[in-house]
């Protein structure tokens, strides 16, 4: 099942995707879910066209919990080995945006990367998560770009600011519940260009190895995100780009870099 969050006339919900198509092409409709989608829920039967909604980031995470070199080419590429045990760090909140929403090119920053990622969205608390249970936890996945200020990264030799700044972290366009994430093409575009082009299979460590690891350290809450590493291809964006991310079993998440106001 897909599930999007959206607004209309000033109001938030979830609803359930149907239909087929892309946001853009028309023909899907929402399905609006009574209360919220990490417990037993049911669908109300009142639909409404997606094109009369403004999608918003699929989920409102706690906490964004992001997975660096988590692909040898990736890795490599930027001149970095493999790491010995996964390399994570955290994206803020206001990082969060959703499909359609504006990448704000940071004032601080000349050199801005896109990087596709497979997100996995957690739906219920969960601390030490043994391997074997780990897909019991996972709500589902969604498509993510960890943008990155790339000059920044590399001059303050941490973290925050380059991969925190507000809106670095677009999700979307709606989290799928059943996949199978273990070999999806993942891809990403700037302005129709293919930039990355892997498939999830190539992962270092496998969403259990992630799954595992994070949990031994701190407790997931439901709608807590992971982002699990981009493939090699990571490159530039400029003020006006439109940056695209494709999953396959997902869905695209499309944004437009603009100048920060």
């Amino acid at each position: 099942m897909r599930i999007a969050r959206f607004s209309i006339d000033g109001n938030v919900a979830f609803g359930a995707v149907e239909g087929e198509g892309t946001v853009e092409s028309g023909g899907l409709v929402l399905d609006i879910i009574k209360g919220i989608p990490y417990t037993d829920f049911e669908l109300s039967g009142t639909k409404v066209p997606l094109s009369k909604v403004r999608l918003l980031p699929p989920v409102l995470p706690n906490k964004v919990v992001a997975v660096a070199r988590n692909y040898v080419e990736h890795a490599a590429e930027l001149g970095n080995e493999v790491p010995e045990v996964p390399v994570t760090f955290f994206k803020p909140t206001t990082s969060v945006i959703g499909s359609g929403d504006a990448i704000e090119y940071p004032s601080f920053s000349n050199e801005l990367h896109h990087e596709a990622e497979l997100a996995v969205v957690i739906g219920r608390m969960c601390r030490e998560v043994p391997r074997e249970r780990v897909k019991d936890v996972v709500f589902g996945y969604t498509c993510a770009n960890d943008v990155t200020a790339r000059d920044a990264q590399q001059r303050e030799k941490q973290w925050a600011r380059a991969k925190g700044f507000d809106t670095s972290c677009p999700l979307g366009p709606w989290v799928e519940t059943d996949l199978d994430p273990s070999d999806l093409a993942i891809q990403a575009t700037v302005n129709g260009e293919q930039r990355q082009l892997g498939r999830t299979s190539d992962m270092i460590r496998s969403i259990e190895d992630l799954v595992v690891h994070i949990t031994e350290a701190m407790t997931l809450l439901p709608g807590d995100v992971i982002l699990t590493g981009t493939p090699a291809g990571v490159g530039p964006l400029n003020v006006g780009d439109e940056v695209a991310v494709t999953i396959e079993g997902i869905g695209t998440l499309t944004n437009k870099v603009i100048k920060r106001g």
